[in-house]
């Protein structure tokens, strides 16, 4: 197989939850632990730290990766899901993993991997683990897949864990309640290693001072030690924040290049993990603010409230869940325009009336299935969508919906793409 043969094989061949939802879960870690026994426990061969949540553990991860590598650190990075390219999910020093690379490692295992009987994820993560392994980063950064208990990157000894938030999405894998789910998430807590929760909540606190405790771990709670002041200074092309850290200044005029406020609370997490790193690498203030600030260029990360078209204005979000559709409602009400265009596809295990009642009802709604398998089809998306007064027409495509929004839009109109990462893959 050359290497489009070989990424053929693997989304075929094997399930993969994001494409095709609940058949591909595992709900245990045997497969990932005899993976990594096969491969001989690469996992033990880099120094790593870990990162789960709800909403918002990728840009953390882009964003603590960055300000390492602008420390001077080989630095990897594992993320999902991947927008356009397979390669994106595995980087070192914001470079994906070559072609070669992935060609070699599953024409090697392919007969192993099939008698295994490996979901999608399970032999990525052996991929990316097995790749950080032969490469030598200092460190790399690993993000959860979903929940993090059960997740393959589970196996992992981290310098330190980070638990963003926690809000409802998988429900149907991580539980019904907040508590639940937190548990599921503080399931990456490791004995006496620290772990970052980003934010306190009344309802999920417990479990996880509770599960800190049990693991021995120290629990930081990141907004009770850093603060995001967000400064205006006409600037539209990047947030400019104030951090205060123990209720003192600790780096003035941040030029953060990701818009949406949401990632004020991005910020706050990821500057309190980057603290409780200090002692063990060498980062200095300076890192921190030109790693924070270079974030796109050291690290890739699209599709967080990017501009995709500038006349009209254009803007991409992967929010998909209602806490993250909720950040993007909250932004567009910031915003000034005349009408708004409304770019919506989701995928079909979500909890869509949740999301659909948040949204609003003055845009003009083009609906339109992401292409994945697991996708919702328009048609049955635009019906849940009346109950809820949002109107607009459906579309064949994702391009055919969102080109039409753009040639629809006239000056002083705003045009949205989002309510799934893979709506937005297909227009970022």
């Amino acid at each position: 197989m050359n290497y489009n043969e070989t990424l053929s094989w693997m989304y075929n061949k094997l399930p993969m939850f994001h494409r095709i939802g609940a058949a591909a879960y595992k709900a245990d870690l045997s497969n990932t632990i005899k993976l990594l026994d096969y491969l001989g426990n690469p996992q033990n061969a880099f120094r790593s730290i870990h990162i789960a949540g709800t909403n918002g553990k990728g840009s953390s991860s882009h964003m603590i990766a960055s300000v390492l590598q602008e420390a001077g650190y080989k630095t990897g990075l594992y993320t999902s899901p991947h927008l356009t390219d397979y390669r994106e999910r595995i980087r070192i020093n914001g470079e994906v993993i070559e072609k070669e690379y992935v060609h070699a490692f599953v024409e090697k295992h392919r007969e192993a991997f099939e008698e295994m009987g490996l979901s999608f994820f399970e032999m990525t993560t052996g991929l990316a683990f097995d790749y950080f392994s032969q490469r030598n980063p200092d460190v790399a950064v690993i993000e959860t897949g979903m929940g993090g208990r059960l997740d393959s990157t589970n196996l992992i000894k981290p310098l330190l864990s980070v638990i963003t938030n926690v809000g409802y999405d998988h429900m149907q894998f991580l539980g019904e309640t907040l508590p639940e789910i937190a548990r599921e998430k503080a399931g990456i807590i490791k004995p006496g290693t620290t772990v970052v929760v980003g934010e306190w909540h009344r309802e999920t606190f417990k479990v996880f001072e509770e599960v800190a405790s049990e693991k021995g771990a120290p629990l930081v709670w990141a907004e009770h030690v850093f603060d995001a002041v967000r400064v205006e200074t006409g600037n539209r092309e990047v947030q400019t924040f104030d951090l205060w850290k123990d209720s003192r200044p600790f780096i003035e005029q941040l030029e953060f290049p990701l818009m949406g406020q949401y990632q004020q609370k991005n910020i706050v997490t990821a500057c309190c993990a980057i603290d409780l790193l200090c002692g063990l690498f060498d980062i200095e203030k300076k890192h921190i603010k030109d790693g924070l600030e270079a974030l796109v260029r050291n690290t890739g990360l699209r599709g967080r409230w990017q501009i995709v078209s500038r006349n009209p204005l254009a803007i991409a979000d992967t929010g998909h869940n209602a806490d993250g559709i909720k950040e993007v409602v909250m932004q567009l009400r910031q915003m000034q325009f005349q009408q708004l265009h409304f770019v919506l596809g989701m995928v079909n295990d979500k909890s869509h009336d949740k999301i659909l009642q948040l949204l609003p009802r003055h845009a003009e709604y083009y609906f339109c299935k992401p292409d994945i398998p697991r996708g919702l089809p328009a048609e049955t998306l635009a019906r849940q969508a009346e109950v809820f007064n949002l109107r607009g027409q459906v579309y064949n495509s994702v391009r055919e919906a969102y080109h039409t929004a753009l040639n629809n839009a006239r000056s002083g109109d705003l045009v949205f793409v989002g309510g799934s990462t893979f709506v937005v893959a297909e227009v970022v």
